[in-house]
């Protein structure tokens, strides 16, 4: 199988550290950003997105806003995920536009078996 590349967004440090080193495990590469302000930018010089895991609470864009800047620049085929601590928004993800959803905190023991799923293009949609 080719390098796999994830692109992680969330303004949680701790957040992305945790998804880095499940990543790490499943020897998938990642981008990880913060700061949306080069989101765009970004999306236009990286070419190996394959999953894109984005968290829905963030400072001045939330992940429903983000998803659209996504559907803009990314190929239609990757898998948008949202990753949150609010269960309750499955429905909502599902209806804005999500290919999945994974609760937060991620769990270490289901986390490569959702991957791989998501990468299989089956739909992961877990709020527990």
């Amino acid at each position: 199988m080719d390098t796999i590349h994830a692109l992680i967004i969330d303004d949680d440090a701790y957040n992305i550290y945790v998804m880095e080193r499940l990543l790490d495990k499943e020897n998938i590469s990642y981008t990880a950003i913060r700061d949306l302000s080069g989101l765009v930018q970004l999306l236009q010089e990286e070419k190996s997105i394959n999953i894109v895991f984005l968290d829905l609470e963030m400072p001045n864009k939330d992940g429903y806003e983000v998803i659209k800047i996504l559907k803009k620049h990314l190929n239609p085929q990757i898998p948008i995920i949202a990753c949150t601590v609010h269960t309750a928004e499955v429905n909502r993800a599902r209806k804005i536009g999500f290919s999945g959803f994974i609760a937060k905190p991620l769990d270490l023991d289901r986390f490569p078996d959702q991957v791989e799923r998501i990468l299989k293009d089956e739909t992961v949609w877990e709020a527990y």
